[in-house]
C-alpha cells in the first residue's frame, strides 16, 4: 500500500498544523530536495521526529531544484521523491513546494520548529528571520554531514565511467 495519502496541498497542511496546535501538539517543518534518498535524510527527519508531534516535510519541486542545482537535477522526479519521503515512518505529512526557500511555508504553517540538516548551522539559515517572526525555533538535526545526494551521484557516475572504460 502506498503512503501517498500523506501527500497534501499547502492549504491542507496548514489546516493540519492549526488543528495540531489547537490540541497542544508541536509541529516541525523540514524541507529538502531528497533527490537520492540516503541515510543522512533519514537521520535528519528522525531528529525532527524527536522534537515534535507532527513532522511536515516540504519537498522542492523539480523546477526549484533545477533553479538551485542546475539542469541535470533532479535525477528523480518530484512526485517520486515525495512518495519516498511519505514512506518514512518518522514523517507525518508531505507537500511539494516551488518557491526558492520555505519562508512562505513558515508564515502559512507557523511550526514550533524549523528543522534543517547538518549542512547548515543555526546562524546562516536563510529563513531564520521569518522563523523568529512566527515563533519557530531553528534546530539543526541529523548526523554529521557525511552523506549527500550530490556526493552519492558523483560516486555512481564515477563507478559507471570506470565500468564503461573496461
Amino acid at each position: 500500500m502506498s503512503a501517498t495519502w500523506k501527500l497534501r496541498s499547502q492549504d491542507e497542511v496548514a489546516r493540519l498544523c492549526e488543528a495540531a496546535r489547537d490540541k497542544g501538539r508541536t509541529v516541525a517543518l523540514c524541507n529538502g530536495v531528497f533527490d537520492v534518498l540516503h541515510v543522512g535524510h533519514l537521520r535528519y527527519l528522525e531528529g525532527a521526529r524527536a522534537l515534535a508531534d507532527l513532522v511536515v516535510v516540504a519537498v522542492n519541486s523539480d523546477e526549484s531544484v533545477r533553479a538551485v542545482r542546475g539542469p541535470g537535477r533532479p535525477v528523480v522526479p518530484e512526485h517520486e521523491r515525495a512518495e519516498l519521503v511519505c514512506g518514512l515512518y518518522c514523517v507525518d505529512v508531505v507537500l511539494v513546494f516551488s518557491e526558492p526557500d520555505v519562508r512562505g511555508l513558515l508564515r502559512a504553517l507557523r511550526p514550533a520548529f524549523h528543522v534543517k540538516g547538518t549542512d547548515y548551522s543555526a546562524e546562516p539559515v536563510p529563513e531564520r528571520a521569518v522563523a523568529a517572526v512566527v515563533g519557530a525555533r531553528v534546530v539543526i538535526a541529523g548526523d554529521a554531514k557525511d552523506h549527500s545526494s550530490t556526493d552519492l551521484l558523483a560516486r555512481l557516475r564515477a563507478a559507471a565511467d570506470a565500468r564503461a572504460q573496461k
